[in-house]
């Protein structure tokens, strides 16, 4: 049964033509951010935002790992991004681990000390963004006296791990 309108019924014409060009807007930035070869244009945030304590640039245009390996992104599979907030307790290690994708890790809270295999030592404090080396062994360690707080976001591929662990 039609649900009954009152005469002269006008359904909110501003409200539907601002949902059409959000959804306009939306469908164009999904086309164009999947199948272009192009990067994805990324806009610094303004001076005012910086000195007002707003945004701030974290990574621009990083092209090399911590060990200076060039970015590559897997060549097989469909793209798939993980991400996740990992705690590391003080005396706490990661066990070693190496990623065969590209990682971004920003460190939230704390000092992690990371050994690579071959013993190259780096120290990663909190405000520090970085893309982890990609194939290498690492071990994570926590020797402060606070909890380590890090933002690890993982650039894969469908089926294939993040994160390898050492047997």
């Amino acid at each position: 049964m039609p649900v009954p309108r009152a005469i002269g019924y006008r359904p909110d014409v501003r409200r539907l033509r601002s949902w059409f060009v959000v959804s306009l807007v939306l469908s164009a930035m999904v086309v164009t951010a999947c199948g272009s070869d192009e990067p994805a244009a990324v806009s610094a945030p303004s001076q005012e935002a910086v000195a007002a304590g707003g945004s701030r640039m974290l990574l621009d245009g990083q092209r090399l790992t911590v060990l200076d390996q060039p970015l590559r992104y897997p060549a097989k599979g469909k793209a798939q991004v993980s991400s996740s907030i990992i705690v590391i307790e003080p005396g706490q290690e990661t066990g070693w681990a190496k990623n065969p994708t590209p990682m971004y890790v920003y460190v939230l809270e704390g000092a992690l000390t990371v050994e690579y295999d071959g013993g190259l030592v780096k120290e990663y404090r909190a405000g520090t963004a970085l893309l982890e080396a990609v194939g290498t062994w690492r071990n994570g360690t926590n020797a402060g006296t606070e909890p380590v707080r890090i933002l690890v976001v993982s650039m894969g591929a469908k089926g294939m791990k993040n994160t390898v662990e050492r047997k």
